[in-house]
């Protein structure tokens, strides 16, 4: 069977080249007679390995000095409860709410201290990105936080809010390595791997090193963003073989030209879904456009038995998970940097010839 184009928002498709190169080492990492996935974490060969990623994805992201990488378990998910645990130092802090995964933050700081909504675009169903100024942040919050891509709902900040000195923290696991970004503009960037960097089970935080050390007394240790720095990610074993893939993906985007090469594909790829759909007269984008999404394009039809149609003939035609989520319906197509533009092309293709077929 032939590879299919798979739309999934994540876990999602990796590069073909990364996943021949980890079958390739699968059994024999590199003379070693053994596969990454039985190799001890505290091994030198282990250690090359992690070092060499994180050195990677440094040079990717242009990520400075003074910014610890951490390589991590439990997702991002998990990162909403350490987040307050090691940077609400007053009690206090500021969120904006653009879409479930930042209401989920949202109600986790809550649990911690007194978590502000700033802003919220749930009025019109997340699709559009509420206006954040400097007036409207808290002056006492230690940080605020945002999510920066909204995977459900197929919008993006247009550009870094402005917060005036407050420290930004962004939920980037949606969009992390699609654009290059000024990383010296956040205080803390964390991102789930499964969507645009590895299989699930890694989560990367990468946090300015003046911030570390002020976790509150009850942070458990496995939260503790200074204790896994202190350690090098390796207090506990890390999730050793994603962070190997991760890595893998991360020599992949730099023999491509980096993240302004990534920029430039993503585009191309969103640029001709989306001027289809303007276009249709069947498919609708549900995202304001000034706020769309370059990894995650949600389209209706208006008729959900005519979306569940789509969908199925879509599977059909080798094009997989294209249901939008369950809290939302519709279509979503996940086109993260592994989506080749092919994959979009023919997706166009086939909504054009299913918009014709059922006009």
């Amino acid at each position: 069977m032939s590879r299919i184009y798979n739309f999934s928002a994540g876990p999602s498709m990796l590069p073909l080249e990364v996943l021949k190169k980890a079958a390739e080492e699968m059994t024999d990492y590199r003379g070693t007679g053994m596969s990454v996935m039985e190799m001890s974490h505290r091994s030198s060969v282990y250690e090359g390995i992690i070092n060499e990623a994180e050195a990677d994805l440094r040079k990717l992201m242009n990520i400075p000095e003074n910014y610890k990488v951490l390589f991590l378990q439990g997702g991002a998910s998990t990162q909403f409860a350490a987040i307050p645990l090691n940077f609400m130092k007053t009690g206090k802090a500021d969120y904006v709410v653009t879409g479930q995964w930042a209401k989920k933050a949202l109600g986790e700081a809550r649990k911690y201290g007194d978590a502000k909504c700033i802003a919220s675009s749930e009025d019109r169903t997340f699709a559009y990105i509420p206006e954040i100024t400097p007036d409207m942040v808290s002056p006492d919050a230690d940080y605020v936080h945002i999510c920066y891509n909204n995977t459900i709902y197929g919008t993006k900040f247009p550009e870094i809010p402005n917060v005036g000195d407050k420290m930004l923290i962004a939920d980037m696991s949606s969009c992390i390595m699609s654009e290059p970004v000024d990383v010296t503009k956040f205080g803390v960037i964390y991102a789930g791997a499964q969507k645009n960097m590895a299989p699930a089970g890694l989560t990367v935080v990468i946090v300015r090193e003046d911030l570390l050390g002020y976790a509150r007394p009850e942070t458990p240790t496995m939260l503790d963003y200074k204790i896994m720095a202190d350690n090098g990610s390796m207090y506990n074993t890390p999730p050793c073989y994603t962070i190997y893939v991760a890595g893998l993906v991360y020599k992949w985007a730099l023999s491509l030209g980096g993240l302004e090469k990534m920029k430039e594909r993503n585009e191309k790829k969103a640029a001709l879904l989306y001027d289809y759909l303007d276009g249709s007269s069947l498919f609708k984008a549900t995202a304001d456009k000034a706020f769309r999404s370059m990894m995650n394009v949600c389209f209706v039809t208006g008729d959900a038995e005519l979306d569940k149609k789509f969908c199925a003939e879509a599977q059909q035609n080798g094009m997989v998970n294209l249901k939008g989520h369950r809290s939302v319906g519709g279509m979503r197509a996940s086109i993260y940097n592994a989506m080749p533009y092919e994959g979009v092309e023919k997706l166009v293709s086939f909504m054009k010839k299913f918009e014709a077929e059922n006009k």
